[in-house]
């Protein structure tokens, strides 16, 4: 199988809006606010805003750059957005919910509320050097099972379950008049795809879901603006971990074993690689019969990741 240049690549033209270079506007009323390169914490978010309404698809990790992002924001939507939209439950993408609410309704599917309150600030443990502020917990006030639309002026955020992929209840937020797709952490961009609270088999099910829908410009939860070959990459990454996990297997090697023989590959150049060795885990476990987005033990797993790394990887939030 060829593997596709994993090297993303941005969509032509986008446009900086002045003050602010993580802001960039993708297509007409359709904004991405980059945090590159994308590595553990560092996550992207997305604006859409017309006709004196807007949405804001996901945070930030710490109270300083959630407050970064609502600067930035306010530049193309005074007072902030009226809706913020949280595409899954992880704390880089949640925990900036109180910098914009109580005026924004907050969003998300049922099962990343549920999802969200039950984790809590557990992100903070695993890197508790991080200066994470004064981050009280918003839980959304809104949520749906499959499919929710928000209307925007004469722009339409179909916001749409796609999980279990990078966990149980991912949501996308598709812009069908601008062909833009922010994605979460269904699709990375030059960093290395997450699916051990997730699964692999949901995740390449979901990218051709997406890859349906005909997007033409992709912002992921984590790196640059792409397009297409962004889901091209993730999908080859994730096919790579389903069959060194069927070799594994087959083999007897544990999953810490089966990551150290086969390397990092041609994925070698990807933001934290070491996520190979969880991502092992959760692939071991759905071909031996465990249901997609089914619990399994993360705390082992992330032991054997930091093992494989050598340490704690870095957080750059």
């Amino acid at each position: 199988m060829a593997v596709p240049d994993t090297r993303p690549a941005p969509p032509a033209g986008p446009t900086p809006v002045p003050g602010d270079g993580g802001l960039l506007e993708v297509a007409d009323g359709v904004f991405a606010y980059q945090q590159l390169p994308g590595g553990w914490c560092l996550n992207n978010a997305g604006l859409i805003a017309d006709g004196g309404r807007s949405v804001l698809v996901d945070t930030a990790a710490t109270r300083s750059r959630a407050q970064k992002l609502r600067a930035a924001v306010e530049r193309v939507a005074p007072g902030g957005p009226d809706a913020v939209v949280n595409t899954h439950f992880h704390g880089d993408h949640v925990f900036g919910n109180v910098e914009f609410t109580p005026r924004a309704t907050v969003v998300a599917q049922e099962q990343t509320r549920a999802d969200i309150a039950e984790s809590g600030h557990g992100l903070c443990q695993l890197w508790p050097a991080v200066d994470w502020g004064d981050i009280p917990l918003v839980l959304p006030d809104v949520t749906f099972q499959d499919e929710l639309t928000i209307r925007t002026g004469e722009l339409t955020v179909r916001l749409l379950r796609i999980g279990p992929a990078h966990t149980p209840g991912d949501v996308v937020a598709w812009v069908p008049e601008r062909r833009v797709l922010f994605a979460g952490d269904v699709i990375w961009s030059g960093v290395t795809p997450f699916v051990l609270m997730g699964s692999v088999e949901g995740s390449l099910r979901a990218l051709e879901v997406l890859r349906g829908l005909g997007p033409e410009v992709i912002v992921s939860g984590h790196g640059a603006v792409a397009g297409t070959e962004a889901l091209d990459a993730t999908a080859a990454y994730l096919e790579r971990v389903r069959d060194l996990a069927h070799d594994g297997l087959r083999t007897g090697r544990s999953p810490m074993a089966a990551a150290r023989g086969a390397g990092l590959g041609p994925f070698a150049g990807l933001q934290d690689p070491e996520r190979l060795v969880a991502n092992l885990h959760r692939a071991y476990a759905e071909a031996e019969g465990l249901e997609p987005g089914a619990r399994i033990d993360v705390a082992t797993a992330f032991r054997e990741m930091v093992a494989f790394h050598g340490g704690l990887p870095p957080c750059a939030a």
